[in-house]
């Protein structure tokens, strides 16, 4: 038997992995909004983060309250199309936007819960080898559809093909999870339609469907008689919906239709209070979901026409996944919050929210944008459709400077703008410890499982400070010291350990690099004599070098 191969996507510097450092999160008050009064069911605990995004989630991804947490991801990322936006660096060159994206996913991965997904909206420029990239971060079982969203209904005449649509690609931690818990669609006005009520129905409008289903089945071939007397069998090749008994209960109930007349074939009745939603399909168009020109105009009302960006999205397209993929008090993320669009619609339909934002427009858009509708004023989008009418809160974080710094010798020395209580939550951060300093012993800093603690200090601990410290901490519990200097002897004492900083971090990290964002014209200058390898696809599998191109393509899109 063949051996079985898998598709693996490769460019160049696909090997080159950033050593991200943990960061913690500073709150600016400035920015933060909190409604007036509080009341019931109010979310006031959501997150604004403005920074690179990297940086940002490698910060989440070391908070033991959002890894694992978050319900829905939704990431609108620069599509590398070559164009140039305003609030965006959207030409990056193939290579290197796969690898942030790379980089991205695998930490969104991480945040995500056991039936968690991400939603993804891409173009045909980097769509396809976007799919295959997920594939390798998630598992090909776990890929959910390929969402066709049609972004624009009116015609381009200047090109050889418009572009009519976006792909939204779905992918789950676990497809089976996935599947299990997530919610259907409202009913649209064309499945309301055949609903009706002719007869003042007290359960409502109702319709008639079909009481056979296909094949042949003998228990189920009953002959039924309609209030005139006439004798109704299946047609060829079917059999009735029900056993017997089944069918006799819903006749007792009133839920067999033989037509107007008591004439027709029998039918059952379905009132439209019965039917939940509508199974999700991979089509979903401008009319259902909204479209780029609705966006727009819903941006220019909120934030004025300069502030609107070109190409945003409607909450009527954000407002469908939140509720196809979450449940009120869920946690939605999106990382590439643009206008802030998806906090917009999350806080509108009850969900907790968490935003990165690496431009300006932090505070220039999502900051006056979420104020408006913590406070009732944003009228647009789905606040009518959500009934929602003000409230809940938001804070605003900047990341923290780099945790170490060069002094004037060239030596890493802790950042001067690190206090005691930042440097340890920092050290927390590093040796995945939940920052949580307690009022009752000094050396509680951080706790990592029921018996396992951290204590961070600058002071130098001499050993009868250490074994005083031993001592409380007991026989039943462990701690995990960070200091600058201890005196020999501390590994007689078993219930600690002790590591020296900035040393026992040093090599943790890259330090000092706040932008992740790969800017084209950040990067140096190829060599002339380097020659630029195409990128491909290799089915990766036990035959000779173990590799095999299937396809290269050399061009940009």
């Amino acid at each position: 038997m063949a051996a079985k191969t898998k598709l693996e996507l490769t460019w160049i510097g696909k090997d080159i992995r950033p050593r991200l450092e943990p960061r913690i999160l500073i709150e600016d008050p400035e920015y933060s909004h909190h409604a007036e009064a509080r009341r019931e069911g109010d979310i006031f605990d959501n997150v604004l983060i403005h920074g690179d995004n990297l940086l940002a989630l490698k910060a989440l991804e070391t908070d033991p309250n959002v890894r694992g947490k978050v319900k829905c991801v939704f990431i609108d990322p620069p599509y590398n199309t070559g164009s140039a936006f305003e609030h965006y660096d959207d030409g990056l060159e193939h290579s290197l936007w796969l690898g942030m994206m790379r980089d991205r996913l695998e930490i969104l991965r991480n945040l995500l819960t056991d039936d968690g997904s991400l939603w993804i909206t891409i173009d045909d420029n980097e769509g396809h080898y976007l799919k295959v990239l997920c594939d390798e971060v998630f598992g090909r079982r776990n890929f959910v559809s390929n969402i066709v969203w049609q972004k624009r209904y009116a015609r381009d005449n200047n090109a050889a093909i418009g572009s009519a649509h976006d792909h939204i690609l779905v992918y789950a931690m676990s497809f089976d999870k996935f599947r299990a818990s997530r919610n259907k669609i409202e009913l649209d006005d064309k499945t309301r339609s055949p609903y009706k009520n002719p007869n003042n129905d007290p359960l409502g409008p109702w319709q008639s469907i079909s009481f056979t289903g296909a094949g042949f089945r003998s228990n189920m071939m009953y002959p039924i008689f309609g209030p005139d007397g006439r004798e109704h069998r299946p047609p060829e090749g079917r059999h009735w919906a029900a056993l017997e008994p089944e069918y006799k209960r819903l006749l007792d109930e009133g839920r067999i239709w033989f037509g107007s007349d008591g004439k027709g074939v029998p039918r059952v009745i379905r009132y439209l209070s019965e039917v939940e939603g509508l199974i999700p399909s991979s089509w979903w168009p401008h009319d259902e979901v909204g479209h780029n020109d609705e966006a727009k105009k819903d941006a220019y009302a909120l934030l004025g026409k300069e502030a609107a960006f070109a190409t945003p999205k409607p909450e009527r397209l954000l407002s469908r996944i939140v509720r196809v993929a979450t449940n009120p008090g869920d946690l939605v993320l999106d990382s590439f919050a643009g206008s802030g669009t998806t906090g917009a619609v999350a806080h509108k339909m009850g969900r907790r929210w968490i935003m990165v934002e690496l431009g300006d427009h932090a505070k220039t858009h999502i900051v006056p944008r979420m104020k408006k509708v913590i406070d009732g004023q944003d009228k647009g989008g789905v606040t009518e459709a959500a009934s929602w009418k003000g409230g809940g809160g938001y804070r605003f974080f900047r990341l923290a400077p780099s945790l170490l710094e060069k002094d004037q010798w060239g030596n890493w020395v802790i950042s001067k703008g690190y206090n005691p209580e930042m440097l340890a939550e920092a050290m927390c951060k590093h040796f995945n410890y939940a920052y949580a300093p307690s009022t009752e012993h000094y050396w509680m800093h951080g706790q990592s499982s029921e018996g396992a603690f951290i204590y961070v200090t600058t002071n130098s601990l001499t050993f009868d400070q250490l074994r005083a410290i031993s001592d409380e901490v007991g026989e039943n519990r462990s701690l995990l010291i960070c200091c600058t200097a201890y005196e020999a002897g501390a590994d007689r004492l078993a219930n600690l350990t002790v590591q020296k900083i900035p040393q026992a971090v040093l090599t943790a990290c890259e330090w000092g690099k706040d932008d992740y964002s790969l800017k084209i014209e950040s990067l140096p200058m190829m060599a002339e004599d380097e020659e630029e390898e195409p990128l491909t696809v290799k089915a990766v599998g036990k035959r000779g070098d173990g590799t095999r191109d299937l396809f290269a393509d050399d061009q940009e899109a």
